[in-house]
């Protein structure tokens, strides 16, 4: 158990290593197991909505849902967007579950949901069962014809999903440290101040 003291008011963390990794699997979720409701309800509600509004943008009838969310280390379409996306938590795990289970994104799970898309080569599109090029098929999931049906959605919402995830960050830092009070840090630093000097006049003396 862990305690912090903001603006004289003693705040129970609990486990900080428990309520950082509940903040992480769901934003919010830390600061509900640490009974700070009001935080919870705001990083929820505002991280949670940023995210859902990018993956809507990453949507479309033909190539399904969150496209814009996905993880791929594959030579042409290396997906780092994925290294801020990934800290919103449950939310984007299932690019990372599509990722695991066909990385070339050939056989995705549920209708495509967060799942590589094609790179789009003849070789890879005759495996799905395809032919022509991705010029020759515009509803083949590849990543240009995904980048060119969601036009500017796809960047809006890759942006939209990222900030979630770094904004999470914060969250996950505020479940484990507890919230910064300003003047405690100042009492803190003129305390540290005075002991250093204390020690280099004690020094001088001998």
């Amino acid at each position: 158990m862990a305690t912090v003291t903001f603006r004289e008011e003693k705040i129970d963390l609990k486990d900080p290593y428990v309520a950082a990794f509940l903040a992480w699997m769901l934003p919010g979720l830390g600061h509900f197991y640490q009974g700070r409701t009001g935080k919870g309800i705001l990083f929820s509600v505002c991280i949670l909505s940023l995210f859902i509004i990018g993956v809507y943008l990453g949507s479309s009838e033909t190539f399904g849902v969150g496209r814009d969310v996905y993880f791929s280390l594959r030579q042409g379409d290396r997906r780092f967007h994925y290294f801020a996306q990934v800290w919103t938590g449950l939310p984007a795990s299932p690019a990372l579950l599509q990722y695991l289970k066909d990385p070339t994104g050939q056989k995705p799970l549920f209708g495509g949901f967060m799942a590589p898309p094609l790179l789009g080569t003849e070789a890879t599109q005759s495996a799905y069962g395809l032919s022509g090029g991705s010029g020759g098929q515009p509803n083949a999931p590849t990543v240009d014809n995904i980048r060119k049906r969601l036009n500017r959605g796809y960047e809006l919402g890759s942006f939209y999903t990222m900030a979630a995830g770094l904004l999470n960050l914060f969250a996950i830092f505020d479940a484990w440290m507890g919230p910064v009070d300003a003047e405690e840090e100042k009492r803190r630093k003129a305390a540290l101040k005075a002991e250093k000097a204390e020690k280099a006049k004690n020094a001088e003396k001998k």
